[in-house]
């Protein structure tokens, strides 16, 4: 069962508030203009008798309505932005270069306005995903199996302190101390909403989890507990097996995973999480509803803990848990990434119901 639209008054509301949580959820058709909107429009707000909301873009062309020329809602909102979409072109063409504000002054962007269009976009800032990038390049070099200063060097840090920290805040630890014989196997994988870091045995995906995952650090500990501290760099089938399913749901080809999973939580939390998994792709549910199905509608914020605890980000999930009234909730790896990931899983409903 699809989740209860949210009411014309909430929607209306965060519309006046150019509630960032529904952009790619929701478009506002405007009767006076003959135009569409994002929800985030910067345009002076219609009145709300010349409002009507729909899910898609294709409703709102159907309906006889154009595209607003201000907030481009036609077009994925980052790649829309003039300030983003140059620079995450020169950053994949020099991931592994040391980005810094005098760059992007002489690239002609001012750093105030790169901050913000980041920050809004992505939920870092330009300096802090190219960062990110840079690490990736050191994470590809050690689960190759470089060395620690190949890595370093790859990475594009002068000093050696500053990359084991670097990987440490990351991770929770430095490179060197990883296994040379591991149970488990960690690389990174790639996805259009940034890096995830997974780690692998020869059967079975213990995690996957953005690298700039606050909880990251918290569950690798964990993890290492279980493989009593043998989990080393490399990769496995299974790393190949989930980056090849990743690939096929961002091209919009396959909504499902068939990797095995290796599920590490309570009997509860198992409980939760397989139940996320039986939410087919496009629908969504509320934790009183996920409470429900398991026959505890009192264990809404128990449900909840358990929903925040996932560690296998996309396979189990858990970004198809919203609102009650509709709204966004709470998304280990960011907001902007829940919304993107409903948008795009739109349009496996779309194919289902054709």
């Amino acid at each position: 069962m699809l989740m209860t639209r949210p009411s014309f008054d909430t929607l209306y509301d965060a519309l006046l508030r150019r509630d960032p949580s529904y952009d790619g959820r929701m478009f506002v058709c405007v009767a006076s203009t003959g135009i569409f909107c994002r929800l985030t429009c910067p345009a002076r707000k219609p009145k709300p008798e010349n409002c009507s909301f729909h899910e898609t873009v294709a409703e709102c062309i159907e309906a006889g309505f154009r595209p607003c020329k201000r907030c481009r809602p036609t077009t994925p909102e980052a790649s829309a932005d003039p300030v983003v979409k140059p620079l995450i072109e020169a950053l994949e063409k020099r991931p592994g270069y040391r980005w810094r504000e005098p760059d992007l002054v002489r690239m002609g962007f001012d750093p105030s306005t790169v901050r913000r269009a980041f920050k809004r976009h992505f939920g870092m800032t330009f300096l802090e995903m190219a960062r990110q990038r840079r690490l990736q390049e050191g994470f590809s070099t050690l689960a190759g199996g470089g060395k620690v200063i190949d890595a370093q060097i790859t990475a594009g840090f002068e000093s050696p302190s500053a990359f084991r920290e670097a990987f440490a805040r990351i991770l929770g630890q430095a490179p060197g101390t990883f296994s040379a014989r591991p149970l488990l196997h960690a690389d990174w994988v790639a996805s259009p909403l940034g890096p995830l870091v997974a780690v692998t045995d020869r059967t079975q995906l213990h995690l996957l989890e953005f690298l700039d995952r606050k909880a990251l650090p918290a569950e690798f500990r964990k993890l290492q507990g279980f493989a009593k501290g043998k989990i080393g760099f490399g990769r496995t089938e299974i790393t190949d097996q989930i980056q090849s399913e990743l690939d096929r749901f961002f091209a919009g080809t396959g909504g499902s995973f068939e990797t095995k999973l290796a599920l590490h939580g309570s009997a509860f939390t198992r409980n939760v999480w397989r139940e996320l998994l039986e939410i087919p792709p496009g629908e969504t549910r509320s934790y009183s509803d996920l409470a429900k199905r398991l026959g505890r509608p009192e264990a809404v914020r128990a449900v909840a803990r358990a929903n925040g605890a996932n560690q296998l980000a996309l396979v189990v999930p858990c970004h198809r848990v919203i609102g009650s009234d509709g709204s966004l909730t709470g998304y280990g790896g960011g907001l902007w990434r829940k919304q993107r990931l409903i948008e795009l899983e739109r349009s496996y409903r779309t194919k289902t119901a054709g």
